[in-house]
């Protein structure tokens, strides 16, 4: 070919592959690192989602072009990618969409241009995800699997043959039942909230498929868009599904997720859609945060997500209500009247009118006592939801102080039944943090103590529901000792006013007990409660960690621990509701947190302390004695003769009975009455007698490094201790006993028994010197947030003995780690409490020895101790 003055023009030569690679390589490396570096707007991120799908649709209409398809064929986005959006590392999904009668698997030149295409796609990078279909093969598939006419829906033409494209909408127009689509995506939406634990406030939420993530936005518009009812918010508020706030609100909303997940794409450098607390701080910090003495930069970004989160619930409930009733026709339903301002419509409280809270700022919190006191009403339908939305600016400062407000509160916590269901509500509603303006300031807000898994107002609500199902005869059977002790409170409202401010004043600096204790007493002088439970209320706040923190690291055999408790209780009044919430708030924090151990040191303490507050004084030498019979009664039950137990008895001071059961004493007794003077270690096992895990007791010739080794094994063999209680006899044995749990719980009792009694009397008779402690992978949380070691070491009461306190994050071979310290200098352990926290010890340890006496030993073990505790890099 020539032109002008005839030169010839030079062919241009496709690129190769590698070239094509290399040129969509950095096409999406420029994209992605102009966003990162520029300002974190959502227009920004709008900008690069557009951006990172048109130069896919780029690279794919250039390898379509360049292959060998057949004839009618075409490419079409589907997911995300239809939507023509992509963030940096999501999925590129795409159909290969066939005329009928052209099938791919029967034609070897189809076959082999198809393979030759997704190939190429794969040889310069772009990793598809495609599916290759007819359109009569997409017809009969999108009838049978939702996932699929969701994809389908979002379909969008890249390549090829229009009119192909064009059938298909109509297909999936023409076979389209919108309600059965709604219902499959609203129990899908449901399953997936419930993986995600039914709650937008995760401390380390998924953005994507969390509830109030993006996912839920993008439901609302794939089941528009199948009813024909609008495709984006804009579109929904013009066909009256949403107003025009609601559109912005949403709009607004689903900017901010959209930019912190394509942030946190860019940070992690792979497709995680995941706020995991390693990737939470270098987010922050690419939104321009950084820490502060008082906040991390991570609960600045954290803070943000979870409002736009909430706000996103809402107005999902709003929008998702709406859609049902259009699709459904059940906008016209029956109603029936409750009283002159609300109605009951299918079992959804409905307000009578649009403007009621305008005009009646006094029912929006009637709102909640009527959803309580109504018979059947089973939620808030979308004109109530829009209305309290609407109505939120109107709970000001004058609103909380309104008399009328505040005895519709009161009554709402004194009603028979529904505050959680009713609290929840009015979180979700934000009239909580509205009415209860300290409790706004904890919305959202993050706890970066190892061992709490909620927001703190989460967590809140959560104790709040704890403390409900005491009274919840349904629920007697999970915690009976607490629910016969509720049948007897006769006014829960303060149990329920105490969980709502015990840690009402956390984030503030400072001891946020006594903060709370300060609104605490405001809310009671403010909604009229009597001084006497004013001052319980208060107490409760007050005192909240106290019970918790005597019985997990005091020794509760010893009278004066139990004097210094019970002075604080002040009656049993105050130390049963302590005890009622103490367990709810324990039980409140992870499901990880309680165990059956823990709630006996709760349950040992109250009773003791009750018996105390009773006016029954302390008396050692009879309840020891009162033990010994018990323990001879039950030594009677196993047909041991009279006397079996004297042979042990006689060797072990008083300390001994003081710190054991009756059950323990006999177990002893029955498995020690031969070998008192056996020259080899006696190891017995039995499955706990107070919930999960092993009771392991060791009798062995006392030796300095004995705790060391025994705590050596139990670390090799990957058993978690709870408890150990140690003893030296007059005779020089150690008589020793261990609460474990167990790493293999498939194993059975039996099994697990004999395995640790020979297993570890094998490891006692190895006079080798002592292993050095496995080092176990630490948890993402414990990386992301380590807790500075402490470590306390002070004489007791008496100035008999030393306490050792320590803690540290949890990590595998801990208590090892400290034993071998101690064994190493001499130190002889009494007692050791072992109580974890989540991903948190604080254990305390009764020693003595000679070192213990001199400062400079002293230093000398405490530094040594933090060196073993410490996380290693």
């Amino acid at each position: 070919m020539s032109k002008g003055v005839g030169k010839a023009v030079p062919s241009v030569e496709p690129k190769s592959l590698a070239e094509l690679r290399q040129d969509f390589k950095a096409g999406k490396q420029a994209l992605v690192e102009a966003f990162r570096k520029g300002r974190p707007t959502a227009a920004a991120a709008a900008g690069l989602l557009s951006a990172l799908a048109a130069h896919v649709d780029a690279a794919l209409q250039g390898l379509w072009a360049r292959s060998t398809m057949p004839a009618g064929a075409s490419l079409l986005a589907v997911g995300g990618y239809g939507r023509a959006e992509l963030f940096p590392y999501s999925d590129v999904d795409v159909l290969l969409l066939l005329p009928d009668g052209v099938e791919a698997h029967q034609c070897g030149a189809v076959k082999t241009g198809i393979e030759a295409f997704i190939t190429a796609c794969w040889d310069i990078g772009l990793e598809i995800g495609s599916s290759v279909r007819t359109l009569d093969e997409c017809r009969h598939e999108a009838a049978g699997d939702v996932t699929i006419q969701t994809a389908l829906l979002e379909a969008r033409w890249l390549a090829g043959d229009r009119p192909l494209v064009q059938q298909l909408e109509k297909l999936l127009t023409a076979s389209m039942d919108a309600s059965a689509f709604l219902r499959a995506k609203t129990l899908e939406m449901s399953q997936r909230h419930t993986k995600y634990d039914d709650t937008p406030y995760s401390l380390e939420p998924n953005c994507k498929e969390s509830p109030g993530g993006l996912r839920d936005l993008q439901v609302l518009i794939w089941i528009a868009r199948a009813a024909g009812l609008g495709q984006t918010w804009k579109g929904l508020a013009q066909a009256g599904l949403i107003t025009a706030f609601e559109s912005r609100q949403l709009q607004h909303n689903e900017g901010l997720l959209k930019l912190i997940r394509a942030r946190l794409h860019c940070v992690a450098g792979r497709r995680e859609d995941r706020l995991v607390f390693d990737q939470q701080t270098a987010v922050a910090e690419s939104f321009g945060y950084q820490s502060s003495a008082g906040q991390r930069a991570s609960e600045v970004l954290m803070r943000r997500y979870y409002w736009a989160a909430k706000a996103v619930t809402q107005l999902n409930q709003i929008l998702l209500l709406n859609l049902e009733e259009q699709i459904n026709g059940s906008q016209q339903g029956l109603m029936r009247p409750i009283d002159a301002h609300f109605l009951d419509r299918a079992g959804m409280l409905e307000v009578a009118s649009d403007d009621l809270y305008q005009r009646e700022p006094h029912a929006i919190l009637r709102t909640f006592l009527v959803y309580q006191q109504t018979r059947g009403i089973k939620g808030l339908s979308a004109r109530t939801l829009r209305a309290l939305y609407n109505a939120r600016q109107l709970m000001n400062s004058a609103f909380r102080r309104d008399p009328v407000n505040r005895a519709t509160f009161m009554q709402i916590l004194r009603q028979s039944e529904g505050q959680t269901h009713a609290m929840r509500l009015m979180n979700q509603t934000s009239v909580l943090g509205r009415y209860l303006w300290v409790f706004r300031g904890i919305v959202g807000q993050m706890q970066h103590d190892l061992f709490h898994v909620y927001t703190v107002d989460q967590h809140i609500l959560m104790v709040l529901r704890n403390v409900r199902r005491f009274f919840i005869p349904e629920h007697a059977h999970e915690y009976s000792f607490c629910s016969q002790l509720a049948a007897q409170w006769a006014k829960p409202e303060l149990l329920y006013i105490a969980a709502l401010f015990h840690d009402v004043a956390k984030g503030r600096g400072g001891d946020h007990s006594d903060l709370g204790a300060l609104e605490a007493r405001r809310f009671c002088r403010d909604h009229g409660l009597d001084k006497a439970d004013a001052d319980l209320v208060v107490f409760l706040v007050q005192q909240h960690l106290t019970l918790s923190r005597v019985a997990q690291k005091e020794d509760l055999s010893d009278p004066d621990v139990i004097n210094r408790f019970t002075l604080k209780m002040v009656d049993a009044r105050h130390l049963t509701g302590l005890y009622l919430l103490t367990v709810a708030d324990i039980r409140g924090t992870s499901p990880k947190v309680w165990n059956a151990w823990k709630g006996k040191l709760l349950e040992d303490l109250y009773r003791v302390s009750l018996r105390a507050l009773g006016g029954a004084q302390p008396n050692l030498t009879a309840d020891i004695e009162a033990r010994k019979q018990e323990a001879r009664q039950a030594l009677a039950l196993h047909s041991m003769l009279p006397g079996t137990e004297a042979p042990l008895w006689q060797t072990l001071e008083i300390s001994y009975f003081a710190r054991h059961e009756a059950g323990d004493l006999a177990w002893h007794a029955r498995s020690l009455w031969r070998h008192v003077q056996s020259p080899v270690p006696v190891v017995q096992a039995r499955p706990s007698p107070v919930g999960e895990g092993l009771q392991v007791l060791v009798y062995s010739p006392d030796a300095q490094d004995l705790f060391a080794r025994i705590c050596g094994y139990f670390d090799g063999a990957g058993f978690n201790i709870l408890d150990a209680k140690v003893h030296t006899t007059r005779s020089g044995y150690a008589l020793d006993t261990f609460q474990v749990l167990s790493p293999d719980l498939d194993l059975h009792h039996r099994d697990l028994v004999s395995l640790v009694e020979n297993k570890l009397t094998q490891a006692l008779l190895n006079a080798g010197p002592l292993p050095e402690p496995r080092r176990g992978r630490l948890s993402r949380r414990v990386k992301s947030f380590p807790y500075t070691p402490r470590i306390a070491l002070r004489p007791d009461e008496r100035a008999q003995h030393w306490l050792l306190t320590i803690s540290t994050s949890d990590r595998a071979g801990l208590l090892y780690a400290i034993a071998r310290v101690l064994a190493r200098h001499g130190i002889n352990l009494q007692l050791a409490k072992i109580s974890t926290l989540g991903e948190r010890v604080e254990d305390t340890f009764l020693v003595d020895g000679a070192a213990l006496q001199h400062n400079k030993a002293q230093l000398q073990i405490e530094s040594e101790l933090l060196d073993a505790v410490a996380l290693q890099k």
